[in-house]
């Protein structure tokens, strides 16, 4: 065992104390490395460590959706200031579609919120059936768009709920949490909704709830944001589970 040393690093692409989580965690489970603390807001994570050459630390922050280092720092700074154009040129150049530990990730970040648009969709859609108002409500009228909006929103709502949860399990104070929820990915948040509403409203022409057409709207419903949330998650690092 070499002798404990500590080692400071920059790490690019955190938005929040969840990716800081996430990044220590990474760190703590290589092999030599006592502990780790990361802070999100200075973008940076001191290593307390025994005989880990700082080359194995970055690595294991690459390995988990971060830029380590000054020169990817740097161009993950850049895109976080507003996009400069030598900065995305930088990260369009080193983007690919075939890393496999962030198809993983971004899978698990897909997989949560596709369970939070779930309750509020499938819950507002079985009242629907329960309450018959497909049945009473004439197709074309302000309520019949209201209640086909509906479903859509209180997804979204649920959806947030949950994200908001997650993070204060983090240790995320609310207002923190539930800002960060609604930031980190509202794009695919709703296309995700719509892609489920698409494939009911295809597969059953209505509004109504039916147990068979469940399966593939989770299927559509995870499928539709996943390449986003891989190309969001590689390209800004942006990710908080």
């Amino acid at each position: 065992m070499g002798e404990a040393t500590t080692t400071t690093i920059a790490v690019g692409g955190m938005t929040c104390s969840g990716c800081a989580g996430n990044v220590q965690r990474a760190l703590e489970a290589v092999a030599g490395v006592a502990s780790a603390k990361v802070d999100h807001v200075e973008g940076s994570a001191n290593i307390a460590h025994s005989g880990v050459a700082q080359g194995e630390l970055e690595a294991a922050v690459v390995g988990a959706g971060y830029s380590a280092g000054g020169e990817t720092a740097g161009v993950d700074a850049l895109h976080q200031l507003g996009g400069a154009l030598a900065g995305d040129a930088v990260g369009a150049v080193g983007f690919h579609w075939n890393d496999g530990a962030t198809w993983r990730q971004s899978a698990n970040n897909t997989k949560w919120c596709l369970i939070g648009c779930s309750i509020g969709e499938f819950g507002t859609l079985a009242y629907y059936q329960w309450a018959q108002w497909p049945l009473e409500v004439a197709i074309g009228t302000t309520l019949f768009w209201f209640l086909v909006v509906l479903p859509l929103i209180n997804g979204l709502a649920t959806s947030v709920a949950l994200e908001t949860v997650l993070l204060m399990r983090g240790q995320m104070d609310f207002a923190n949490a539930l800002s960060t929820a609604f930031g980190m990915s509202f794009i695919s948040m709703l296309g995700m909704e719509i892609a489920m509403e698409a494939t009911d409203w295809l597969l059953t022409g209505g509004i109504g709830m039916t147990w068979w057409v469940i399966p593939p709207m989770l299927v559509v419903g995870f499928l539709t944001p996943w390449p986003y949330n891989y190309w969001r998650l590689k390209k800004f690092g942006a990710a908080c589970h």
